[in-house]
């Protein structure tokens, strides 16, 4: 896979990321902060490293499965696998302008 493809690819999978919303905060995950990471393997597989608002997250058992099963459906994605983190600990500094604007918080 070049790189060409592997930014297109990951423009598909942001925009996949983007349709998964927090159920608390009504903000897709992507500009929340929720992920961390995104990696697209040579195979077309696709590791995602994210987090949650809280340890407590209504959606910790399903978010996560949610995720990979979106990011899987992407046209070009082989797998998909989702690790959770809480390190660093979520902040809502760590959304995006739109997403603190959207909320009220700028």
């Amino acid at each position: 896979m070049t790189a060409d493809e592997k930014k297109i690819l990951e423009e598909s999978i942001i925009n996949a990321l983007k349709a998964i919303y927090d159920p608390e905060i009504p903000v897709d995950i992507y500009e929340l902060g929720l992920i961390y990471d995104v990696v697209i393997r040579d195979d077309a597989s696709v590791y995602i490293k994210m987090t949650l608002t809280s340890p407590a997250c209504p959606v910790a058992g399903t978010l996560p499965g949610e995720v990979e099963q979106k990011v899987a459906g992407v046209q070009g994605v082989s797998s998909a696998k989702v690790e959770i983190t809480f390190e660093p600990a979520w902040d809502r500094t760590m959304m995006s302008e739109a997403a603190q604007l959207e909320l009220g918080f700028m």
